[in-house]
């Protein structure tokens, strides 16, 4: 008798323990899911980047601008990044922001986005699509709001753009849970100086949480005025790789299809 409720208590034990695994595991049978964005299509995006990536066979998400010269002279070197796995996110054709918020110094006329009309912005994010899909010959792709913008006039611009992406991402930090992502505002934290040991605690945080963190990043190892040291992002994407049996890392279009289709089957339950 002892030793059957002895087995029985195991039975229940090992099938608690499994089922505690499962339910951390909720990111494509790993712990926490790991974004790395890259914004606005800058030389240091195929100089430094790309390459330190590839030498770990880690996939990122560059955020393209479709007016930047650096699509323009470099084609091919997007259509091979793409080739071997990488999104080109949709980062808008001229990046308008808006030029009445406070430290908008930079904003020029042509590309104020107060200037705009709905209609115009869902117009150019759209042509720039075009553009991507004759990179990369992709039509699954997410987008990121220029400086964060979501508003022209006080109307949201991606309600007329959300059949176009399969998410966007945003610039408000902070970890989300499968359930609570918001697909057409993806939370992410901004990198801007900050040392190997604050990002890879913020990875740290979302392992422990179960959740989703997403890195925003511009220029690496220089080529913008927002920008993370070489040796500081490549110990994170190290950190990265040798955690890789608990961290999926992915880029964006991959995370937000998997986000959506399980609260889509949450939904049905």
């Amino acid at each position: 008798m002892r030793l059957i409720k002895y087995l029985l208590t195991a039975a229940l034990l090992a099938n608690s323990v499994m089922a505690h695994a499962q339910n951390r595991a909720v990111w494509n049978k790993k712990q926490c899911a790991v974004v790395l964005t890259y914004d606005d299509a800058i030389d240091v995006d195929l100089d430094n980047v790309l390459p330190a990536l590839d030498s770990l066979n880690l996939k990122g998400t560059f955020y393209i601008i479709g007016s930047s010269p650096v699509v323009t002279n470099r084609i091919a070197e997007w259509r091979k990044a793409a080739a071997h796995g990488h999104e080109l996110g949709n980062h808008s054709l001229f990046h308008p922001c808006d030029g009445g918020l406070p430290g908008r110094g930079f904003v020029t006329t042509e590309n104020d986005l107060s200037k705009y009309t709905v209609a115009r912005a869902v117009k150019e994010i759209r042509t720039n699509n075009v553009l991507l899909q004759a990179i990369d010959g992709k039509t699954n792709r997410t987008f990121a709001f220029p400086c964060g913008d979501l508003q022209i006039g006080g109307k949201y611009f991606y309600d007329g753009l959300k059949q176009d992406f399969v998410g966007a991402r945003g610039v408000n930090p902070g970890f989300e849970s499968i359930g609570a992502t918001d697909l057409d505002n993806i939370k992410c934290f901004m990198i801007n100086g900050q040392s190997a040991e604050y990002m890879i605690g913020l990875v740290e945080k979302a392992l422990q949480s179960h959740t989703l963190l997403v890195f925003l990043f511009h220029g690496v190892g220089g080529g913008h005025n927002i920008n993370v040291g070489l040796n500081e992002h490549s110990k994170l994407l190290h950190y990265l790789k040798k955690n890789d049996k608990a961290i999926w890392v992915a880029p964006m279009v991959e995370v937000a299809e998997y986000i959506r289709k399980n609260q889509e089957l949450a939904a049905k339950k």
